[in-house]
């Protein structure tokens, strides 16, 4: 009997961890954006099956490193998802190196898309700046007729921020010391020497459009370069050893032919 209630109790608690591993799978996680709208997140289910556990490593966690992971979550754009507590005792129960890699990668991603949208966002500001828009209504049409890429969603966050009263040179270096995606931060820079000059804003995001135009070229063109280099190591490890097989089969088998 008493075997029967051990198995009974192991079946409904296997049914148990059944039931939450599917309910951690199927969640769908969301950032709220600066206008209320939500955003999909990916966490990767190892850290949503271990987010429950996180406050019993709180008493371990430095504040120093919290603020260090704050800082980086919000590269990352999954500042209000995850905290840095948080994230500090999912590195401490994951011994440290998978949610840094994860975290790397995440940041490298994100500064990528900006990168890759920022000359084309530029361009229609530009356009619309020179038309006589504002800049924030620029901002606001950028953000509202484009899908919400990364870059939309830093600029409508400072935008915001400029709504309710802060200036637009704080807006500016909040957004530039919030993502640290270096031509992100010369365009803010470059706005910022604008305003303090009286440069007319038209002219500055026209300069910074074809500065950063340039450079992706340059981009472009060295990693095209680098393209033979590349090539090198799967050429040695597939195709030489192939030749070198063809051309030893026949004389293998020759060699035993003789032999036998």
């Amino acid at each position: 009997m008493s075997g029967l209630v051990i198995i009974l109790a192991w079946a409904i608690a296997a049914a148990f961890m059944a039931a939450y591993l599917t309910m951690v799978m199927g969640e769908v996680t969301y950032v709220t954006l600066a206008d209320g709208r939500k955003e999909e997140r990916k966490i990767p289910f190892l850290f949503k099956l271990l987010l429950p556990l996180c406050p019993n490593f709180y008493r371990f966690v430095k504040d120093e490193w919290v603020k260090a992971d704050e800082k980086r979550l919000a590269q990352a754009g999954y500042d209000g998802l995850v905290s840095g507590r948080e994230f500090v005792a999912l590195k401490m129960m994951l011994l440290w190196v998978l949610p840094e890699l994860w975290l790397y990668g995440a940041i490298k991603r994100r500064h990528k898309s900006i990168m890759r949208s920022l000359p084309f966002v530029l361009d229609l500001l530009t356009l619309s700046v020179e038309a006589g828009m504002d800049f924030v209504s620029a901002l606001q049409r950028n953000c509202a007729s484009r899908h919400m890429t990364p870059l939309n969603e830093e600029l409508l966050r400072m935008t915001k921020e400029i709504q309710v009263g802060s200036s637009r040179k704080e807006a500016l270096k909040h957004m530039s010391e919030r993502v640290q995606e270096p031509n992100l931060r010369a365009f803010a820079f470059a706005l910022i020497q604008a305003d303090e000059l009286g440069v007319p804003l038209g002219t500055v995001l026209r300069i910074q459009s074809e500065q950063l135009r340039s450079k992706r070229f340059d981009y472009a063109e060295r990693m095209a370069a680098q393209v033979p280099t590349k090539m090198l190591g799967p050429l040695m490890l597939c195709i030489f050893p192939a030749v070198f097989i063809i051309l030893l089969v026949p004389v293998l088998s020759n060699a035993f032919k003789g032999i036998f």
